[in-house]
């Protein structure tokens, strides 16, 4: 039984298990070429996984990821760890080549190559700059002044202050940095995590995401709403605000950060017990970046 690249594609880099699985029966049951190959696949999954692994224990040490950024949703951290475990792995001099041989070497399987370091897992392939954070696609500001005039818009028709949107829009994305995808790969537009529920009968994509259950973190697997543009996803956003009595309280408090957020949290607009004080900080950080030119500070 040869191992194909079509079967390779199916494990897949995902963080999943069971493409290991696959990988270690095609690896024992194919001839040289395909052991070959399979302990290179399987080496840069274990690496993802490790790579998350860690990212999540990093999280866990740290209370805060980003002082200016108000933390980040559980929904854009879960997603954000994956993509960046999944782009980390593989990288030259990493753990991958080392597990890579070791794993050869027990398939009975040369390995060709210099022995190299097991450790080139340092800030280059980490992807940490010098702060000891996360280099990242985008920031803050960069996403604050891509999304500042579909924004600002939504404002004006809705009431509700596009500093407001922005930062929660940064918050539950994680700046952008973690977007939620279609089953085919493609973008959701969804910028504020906001379900395929109410009656919803357009796109949908359906991801793993965290929620707080009496308070304890449990992972689900959620639908959430896709549409054909960041702008669609200011204006439904604003409509689920504006139209949904539960939010009444919230639109009230249009001139005070802690008072928009703390009612959101008690229309249970999330469950993460947190999100107030975490949205908060988001939006606040937003002030200088999205204020228009000339006005005075918020």
């Amino acid at each position: 039984m040869t191992l194909t690249s079509t079967a390779l594609a199916g494990a897949g880099l995902a963080a999943d298990s069971r493409g290991l699985n696959v990988l270690k029966t095609q690896a024992n049951a194919g001839d040289a070429a395909s052991r070959r190959a399979a302990a290179s696949q399987a080496a840069r999954q274990l690496e993802s996984l490790f790579m998350r692994e860690l990212l999540k224990s990093m999280r866990a040490s740290t209370r805060q990821m980003d002082a200016d950024g108000g933390g980040e949703g559980g929904l854009a951290t879960d997603l954000f760890d994956q993509q960046m475990s999944v782009q980390m792995a593989g990288q030259p001099g990493g753990l991958a080549q080392a597990i890579q041989r070791e794993l050869s070497r027990q398939l009975g399987v040369s390995e060709g190559g210099p022995a190299g370091s097991t450790v080139g897992l340092a800030g280059r392939t980490l992807g940490f700059s010098g702060t000891g954070r996360a280099d990242a696609p985008t920031g803050r500001d960069d996403f604050v002044q891509r999304h500042r005039a579909a924004a600002e818009r939504v404002a004006q028709e809705s009431g509700i202050p596009a500093a407001f949107m922005l930062g929660q829009a940064g918050h539950e994305t994680g700046w952008g940095r973690s977007a939620i995808r279609t089953a085919g790969g493609g973008n959701s537009y969804n910028l504020f995590g906001i379900k395929a529920t109410g009656g919803w009968s357009g796109k949908v994509a359906e991801v793993t995401t965290t929620e707080y259950v009496d308070g304890t973190p449990r992972k689900v697997v959620a639908k959430f709403r896709a549409y054909d543009s960041y702008e669609d996803s200011f204006r439904d956003y604003a409509r689920l605000i504006t139209e949904n009595p539960r939010y009444e309280k919230a639109l009230a408090k249009v001139d005070s950060v802690q008072g928009w957020t703390q009612e959101l949290q008690r229309a249970g607009y999330a469950t993460d017990p947190r999100y107030a004080d975490k949205l908060s900080r988001a939006i606040q950080s937003t002030m200088a970046v999205a204020r228009p030119a000339g006005s005075a500070q918020a």
